[in-house]
Parts: structure tokens; sequence; C-alpha cells
């Protein structure tokens, strides 16, 4: 369960005051959301019935209530029934399907990762296979969510038309029970060093990772390296219970404060602990977020762990489903979190926007400072800051923007084809590979849309629309070629950083998610430098000032 709150602070000197103030203030709201409702009821069947189109209503409603809904933060979503199921999937970590992270792009399906001996993998499909029919539906002719064609009951087989490399191919996948790891791979660094990887907090996150402690404990581990990096976050308390593996019982992880009193809740670790004692470091980084912030800074503020890589997403709020009429379901931010220290890490202030709309940002010189049980100074506001920074492990602008333009992606794709029987051989990116890889991005045309991209171009659709594209239509195009130019210069500036995300897709094409953890054991700079940590107790002490 998640839960969120909006903190609001009022000076009542009288508390029978209070109590009137609440109750006015409900029957205020009350009238004013009837009055409210009624209006919409009335405008919505009124244009239902005089639209000079045919109108849908069940669009109608789901677009009425994403624009509610776009004006708060992102994670306060409504889910209509088909979504629902999705949104389960997520908690739970089991379905029946096809074993795949998919995407809808335009009128297909783009398989962005199968997963190992899953009915996806078996049925042959690759990471950039292009689907394009399912069954006997053209996705150009669906336009709703395309991957509930691929959901059923266990061994119903699924016709499948897919391009890949230009070719129209087909296969047949065979529907079967597919769990979600929480915990996809763990293993051991050298002798003495064990390596968790958390990927994800559905709810058998903490019995995943207990089982992967209590596993290399076996085997004669005595320090853990736990992986928290790109892990998006879930269910609060499986968060609790994993920081219950490493501190006692009884100890405060997260507070939540609501302007609901019932969602004001103190989480405290209620188990025997596997061991209080293990040195633990814990790697994060901008997309750490949630969850993956509760169990970072929580060791962090009970001085438990050392926090290393970049500053983590920042997401400080807790959500909570509702059920809803006719199966539908609304996931509403209800608190905010803090941690021991009494730090919320929230980034983003979804109260406060900026002309264009975006949340406005907490500004560094605004972070607060907190004191860790043993006197450290941590900070609030934008995320949990590592104990140890590593400023390699920080993604610039242009790497960003190749990783949502699906640059690195497609490349890999190419990459594989081009070089079909690598096998479990760890590729070189050279510089020929590299200007290869600025030479495909060309080719294809993607646009890196950065910030300063996008405004010059909402620049000449404004001109355009005022009739003064002519005029300025030598400008545009020397400040867009300047621009393109400044692109490429980053593309060089950030060599390093993105040949190191093009090997870790390549490699996945290759030997799965599996054999990139196989690699980054033995050649990542973040895991490199815990276990150096780990190796120098002095050091690891010194830190955690034990």
């Amino acid at each position: 369960m998640k839960t969120f709150f909006f903190q609001k602070k009022f000076i009542i000197p009288v508390v029978a005051s209070a109590f009137l103030y609440v109750g006015v203030s409900f029957k205020d709201d009350y009238f004013e959301i009837a009055k409210q409702i009624e209006i919409f009821t009335t405008l919505f069947k009124e244009l239902h019935k005089n639209y000079v189109d045919e109108t849908t209503p069940a669009e109608l409603m789901n677009n009425a209530i994403k624009g509610m809904l776009s004006s708060l933060d992102p994670y306060t979503v409504y889910f209509n029934e088909q979504e629902v199921l999705k949104f389960k999937i997520n908690n739970t970590g089991e379905y029946t399907g096809i074993g795949a992270l998919i995407t809808r792009e335009d009128d297909k399906l783009i398989i962005k990762e199968p997963y190992k001996n899953f009915p996806a993998d078996k049925a042959g499909l690759k990471a950039g296979d292009e689907i394009i029919q399912i069954g006997d539906t053209p996705l150009s002719d669906f336009k709703d969510d395309a991957s509930q064609l691929l959901k059923g009951s266990k061994n119903t087989k699924i016709d499948i038309k897919y391009i890949r490399q230009g070719k129209t191919l087909s296969t047949v996948i065979v529907l079967d029970e597919v769990e979600i790891k929480s915990v996809p791979y763990f293993g051991k660094i050298d002798a003495k060093t064990g390596y968790i990887v958390l990927a994800r907090f559905n709810n058998k996150a903490s019995n995943e990772t207990k089982e992967a402690l209590e596993q290399l404990k076996r085997e004669g581990v005595e320090r853990i390296v736990l992986d928290l990096r790109g892990n998006p976050g879930g269910l609060l308390n499986e968060a609790v219970n994993i920081c219950n593996l490493f501190v006692p019982r009884n100890e405060v992880i997260v507070t939540t404060k609501s302007k609901i009193e019932k969602h004001n809740n103190t989480y405290k670790t209620s188990k025997e602990p596997i061991d209080t004692t293990i040195p633990l470091v814990i790697l994060v980084n901008g997309r750490s977020a949630s969850a993956s912030e509760i169990v970072s800074g929580a060791l962090q503020d009970l001085d438990r762990a050392v926090v290393l890589g970049s500053r983590s997403f920042g997401k400080g709020l807790v959500q909570r489903p509702v059920e809803l009429k006719y199966g539908t379901q609304l996931k509403v931010t209800i608190s905010r979190y803090y941690t021991p220290s009494g730090r919320c890490i929230q980034a983003l202030d979804y109260a406060h926007k900026d002309k264009n709309g975006a949340a406005t940002r907490t500004d560094a010189k605004n972070y607060n400072t907190f004191k860790t049980r043993k006197g450290r100074t941590v900070y609030d506001g934008g995320g949990v800051l590592p104990d140890i920074e590593m400023e390699e492990t920080k993604t610039s602008p242009i790497t960003n923007a190749l990783l949502k333009n699906d640059g690195i992606f497609q490349y890999a794709t190419y990459y594989y084809y081009k070089n079909p029987n690598l096998g479990t051989t760890i590729p070189t990116l050279t510089d020929a590979d590299y200007t290869d890889f600025k030479q495909f991005l060309k080719a294809q045309k993607l646009t890196f849309d950065t910030e300063t991209e996008i405004a010059l171009k909402n620049t000449l659709a404004t001109a355009k629309k005022e009739k003064l594209d002519e005029s300025i239509a030598i400008e545009y195009q020397q400040l867009l070629t300047a621009l393109q130019k400044s692109e490429n210069n980053q593309l060089d500036k950030s060599q390093k950083e993105i040949k190191g995300l093009l090997l870790d897709e390549i490699i996945k094409r290759y030997q799965y998610q599996e054999g990139l953890y196989e690699f980054y054991i033995k050649n990542n700079a973040e895991i490199k430098k815990a276990v150096s940590i780990l190796n120098n107790p002095a050091e690891y002490n010194a830190i955690l000032k034990n």
C-alpha cells in the first residue's frame, strides 16, 4: 500500500474553534462539490446530445477525468476497467502473458526486452521486433490498449505478425504464467562480497531479498552490495520489510503525513532481522524512486548503510488505490513520507508550476539539513544524496534525450543484427563504432528534443501561425544548424557515458539481464567502488562514524 499527503500549517488558539472551522469547511466543500457535479452532469448530457459528430460517453469521460487529474501530480491516476488489471499486475508480480517488456508506438507494439525462457522468448521474439498484428486484429485498426490482446488463459495460442529488420514474419505465442521477479539477480562479487539486485517493490520483494541474503550468507558472504539503481519503487510496506532485514524490530523506518488523520502513520519494523551488523552499501541513481528512496534514505538516516552513486529521483509522495464503481480505480496521492531523521525528499512541487505548466523543482539552496542517528548531516528536498557521490554516474541532457528517443535502443538492435554471432563475447565499442552510432542517428533522423530544440521548434510553429516564418527562415535555419552542431559536440563530450549505456543494451541482446549483471560484477564502476569501501573497514566505519 502507498500513502501520500498535502501538509498544511494552521495556528489555532482554541480547540473548539478548530472543530467549528473543520465543520464549516466540510459543509462548504460538500455544497461546492454537489454544485460542480450538477454542472458537469448537465454539461456532459447536453454535449453528448447536441454535438455535431457522434461522441462516445466512455471516451469523453476518460478524457475529462484525465484533464482534471493533469492539474495535480502525475502519480494520481484513473484506471478504467482494462487498466485496473495492469495496475494489479505491477503490484503482485504475477500474470498470464508473454513475459516481455513492450511499448506502443503508432500502429505497432515494440518488444523492448524479452525475458529469458518466457513465452515471447520461446516464440523467438527479440528486442526491436515490431508487432503489427495480433490474431486477426491489425494494430493499425486497434486504438485501445493493444497489450490486452496478448492476455488470456494459460496455454492460449496467439498468432503474431511482426516486422524484423524490414521483413514481415510470423510466430505463435503460447501464454503461460509469468512471474516478474523483484530480485532478478543475486550472486557473489568475490568470496566475501554478495550482490543483490532489487528491481521493483511488488508484494514479493522482501521475501525474495531475504532469500537472496540468506543464500549468500550460507555461501560465506560477509558484506553486501544492494543495487537499487533504476528501481522506480512500489509498495511501501515492502520497503519497511526490506529495511527490517538489516535493522532490529520496532525501529521507525518511515512516517506518512496527510491532511486526513487516518493516513498519518508511523511504520516500524516488526520482525526479527536477518543481520544487523553485516556491512552494507546501497547503490542509487537518478531513476531510483519512491520505495527505493525509503530504503536508502532510512538506512542512511540510521547509519546502517553507505549510500553510493548519484542523487535519487526525489519522489516523497505516497499513493493508495481506491476502488470505484464498475471495476474502475483511482490511485490517489494521499500523503508525503518522511525518513527517520524527518526528511521529505520530494524534489518537484506540483502545487506550484511554471509558465509551461511544469512542476517547479526545489532549489538546492533551499534544502534543509537534518542529522542521522550518529550526527551526520543529510538533506531533504531533492532526492537522497549519496554518502559517496560519483560524478561519472550522472547522465547528461544529451544522454537523457537518447534514452527518451530510443536512439540507444535502436542502435543496439542495428548492432545485434550486424554482429549476429557474438554469443557470450563482450564486445569492445571502438571509436569507429561510436562514429557509426552517430551516423546511424543521423540516418534515422532521430531528433533529440532537448528543451532548447523544443523551444526553437515552438517558435517556428508560432511564427507560421502569425505568417512571420518567411521573414525569419534564414535566421531560424542558422539557429537550427548551430543547435545541431552543438548537439553533435555534446555527443562527443558524453561519449564515455553513452558508450556505457550502449554496451549495457547490447549485452542484453545476447545474454539477457543475467548476462548484464554478470558483466556489472566484474566491470561496473559503482560496484567496484562499493567493493573497495567494503574491503576497507576503516573507510566504511569512518563514513558512518562507527
